[in-house]
C-alpha cells in the first residue's frame, strides 16, 4: 500500500505540489483567522440578574425577591439550571443556559420575564442584568491617582471623563469603578428641636429633595420668536452669589442653607430672632437663630 502512494506520488508531481500547496495556504489562513485566548474561558453560558432593595436582610430578600424571581426564570427554553444568592442588600441569581442556547438570545429572554417583575416584586424593586462579560473579561486595571488632589475629584474625574472614553473603546462592556469617595453633604438632625417646630424628618428630607431640582415652562412669543421659559434650581447654579463664592462647594452650601423647610401662612420666616424660628438657615441649615441658643442645628458636612 505504501508502496504504491510513492509510485503514485513521484509519477504525478504536479498533482502532489498542488495538494501541498493548499494545505499550506489552508494553514496559513487558518493561524490568522482563528481566534486565540491567553486565558480560554471555561465558563458556563450563563445569565447574571442583580435585585437592589436596600437596608433588607438576607432572609426577607429571599423570601419576597431570590424565590418568586427564580420560580419566574425557570420556565425560560434552554434553562439547565438557577442558582442563587441572597445578601445583605441585594439578590443575584445566575440563570445557566445550554451550550446550543446563543448568549445573546438568553440574555433577551430573560429580559422579557424582568419586564413583568413588578407586577410579583416589591414596591421600587428593579432587577437588572450584569455586563455581557465573563469573569475572564477583565483585561486590565488601572488607579487614579493626583498629588494634592481631593479624593472626591478623583472619583468624579473617573466616573465622568475616564470611564465614558474607555466605554467608547470597541470590545469594551463595562468599565467597573471600585472605591473612590464621591462628594456627600450630610445634615445631622437633632429630633427634639424638630419636634419643638413641629416639623417631622420627612418634611424635612422632602424639602432638601425640592431644593435640588428644574422646572420647564411655557413659551413667550415676541416678534414671531419663541423664547423658551425654565426654571433652574439645581444646587450651586445661582448666578447671583456673594463675592468670594466662586467654589461650587460653597454655592451648594449656601443654596442648602436658603432651604425652605416650612412656612407659616404662606411665607417663609427669614427672621433671625431668637423668639422667632428661622426658616430658611443661618449658618448650615434651617431653625438657627442668630444666639445659637436652644436651635436645631442641622450641621453640614461634606464627605470627600
Amino acid at each position: 500500500m505504501i508502496e504504491r502512494i510513492i509510485e503514485y506520488s513521484i509519477r504525478n508531481r504536479f498533482i502532489v505540489l498542488v495538494l501541498a500547496s493548499g494545505l499550506a495556504m489552508a494553514g496559513v489562513y487558518a493561524v490568522l483567522h482563528t481566534p486565540i485566548d491567553a486565558i480560554p474561558d471555561q465558563s458556563e453560558n450563563q445569565v447574571i440578574v442583580f435585585t437592589d432593595w436596600m437596608g433588607r436582610s438576607p432572609r426577607e430578600i429571599e423570601d419576597q425577591i431570590t424565590y418568586p424571581l427564580s420560580l419566574k426564570l425557570q420556565g425560560l427554553a434552554g434553562v439547565k439550571t438557577i442558582r442563587s444568592s441572597s445578601e445583605f442588600n441585594f439578590s443575584m441569581i445566575t440563570i445557566i443556559f445550554e451550550d446550543r442556547i446563543n448568549f445573546y438570545f438568553a440574555r433577551e429572554r430573560v429580559l422579557e420575564k424582568l419586564a413583568l417583575a413588578a407586577t410579583y416584586l416589591p414596591q421600587g424593586v428593579t432587577p437588572y442584568l450584569a455586563s455581557d462579560a465573563t469573569a475572564l473579561g477583565q483585561i486590565f486595571w488601572y488607579t487614579v491617582e493626583g498629588s494634592n488632589q481631593d479624593p472626591s475629584k478623583l472619583w468624579a474625574l473617573q466616573k465622568f471623563y475616564i470611564a465614558p472614553q474607555l466605554n467608547s473603546a470597541g470590545g469594551v462592556a463595562e468599565v467597573a469603578t471600585v472605591g473612590g469617595m464621591p462628594l456627600e453633604y450630610q445634615i445631622d438632625v437633632n429630633p427634639t428641636a424638630l419636634r419643638s417646630y413641629g416639623i417631622t424628618l420627612g418634611e424635612l428630607e422632602a424639602a432638601v429633595s425640592r431644593s435640588n431640582s428644574a422646572v420647564g415652562g411655557r413659551v413667550i412669543q415676541k416678534n414671531n420668536a419663541e423664547y423658551l421659559v425654565r426654571g433652574v434650581g439645581w444646587l450651586g447654579a445661582s448666578s447671583e452669589t456673594p463675592s468670594g463664592d466662586a467654589d461650587s462647594e460653597t454655592r451648594v452650601r449656601r443654596d442648602i442653607e436658603d432651604t425652605v423647610v416650612t412656612e407659616r401662612n404662606g411665607t417663609p420666616d427669614h427672621s433671625c430672632l431668637p423668639d422667632r424660628p428661622k426658616f430658611v438657615g443661618n449658618s448650615i441649615t434651617s431653625f438657627l437663630c442668630s444666639n445659637f441658643s436652644s436651635a436645631a442645628k442641622l450641621s453640614f458636612m461634606g464627605v470627600a
